[in-house]
């Protein structure tokens, strides 16, 4: 009898414990969503943000450095990147800079599941249409283990799979496996910019 009160007394605890832990983490969530649609992290940006990033690993990436999210948003909103040529540019040394890169889509299959420890990704369609896969690192099994030189470890994952075009931008943090640039029927070329962002712990 003393066992059963014991452990409906440890029961009745961290029920308690989790209802109130619940509410802290949905008010993060709702205030981080409050945050990303205010729109006051970059007010003259035109692309939007796509609904799929993690508001509130944005809210605390950019808050941690507004001054080099200032310059990636400045860089991404520039409106010459349609004749940009491809290559790499730099945005803040080795802090962040930009890769532009223009080709055609590709097969599911020549594209693995990625993600990255020291940079954050940002993607976004200058000129096409490609599908971009996302799924939580946390689900995925490793297939390639994390190389420093690539800084990219590599994943079989069951993903759900986005339409990326000129009217938004993607953000892929180290939890989020991704797989960029994949062919859509009918979309034939792709210009796209990739800016790494270091990720701040």
């Amino acid at each position: 009898m003393k066992t059963l009160k014991i452990i409906t007394l440890l029961f009745l605890f961290f029920a308690a414990t989790a209802v109130h832990a619940q509410p802290d983490s949905v008010s993060k969530v709702k205030a981080a969503n409050k945050w990303v649609k205010s729109h006051e992290w970059a007010k003259d940006l035109k692309i939007k943000p796509d609904p799929s990033i993690n508001s509130v690993e944005f809210m605390k990436q950019y808050e941690s450095n507004k001054a080099l999210w200032d310059k990636v948003f400045a860089f991404l909103g520039d409106s010459k990147l349609a004749t940009m040529a491809p290559g790499k540019y730099p945005i803040d040394g080795d802090n962040a800079y930009a890769m532009i890169s223009a080709g055609l889509p590709k097969k599911l299959g020549d594209v693995k599941w990625e993600s990255h420890k020291k940079y954050i990704d940002l993607h976004y369609v200058i000129s096409g249409k490609v599908k971009i896969g996302m799924a939580p690192v946390a689900k995925a099994t490793v297939t390639e283990a994390y190389s420093e030189s690539r800084d990219a470890t590599n994943y079989n994952v069951d993903g759900k799979f986005l339409t990326a075009t000129p009217k938004e931008f993607f953000l892929f943090f180290p939890q989020d496996a991704h797989r960029p640039d994949i062919k859509v029927d009918g979309a034939d070329s792709l210009k796209k910019l990739v800016i790494k962002i270091k990720y701040k712990e």
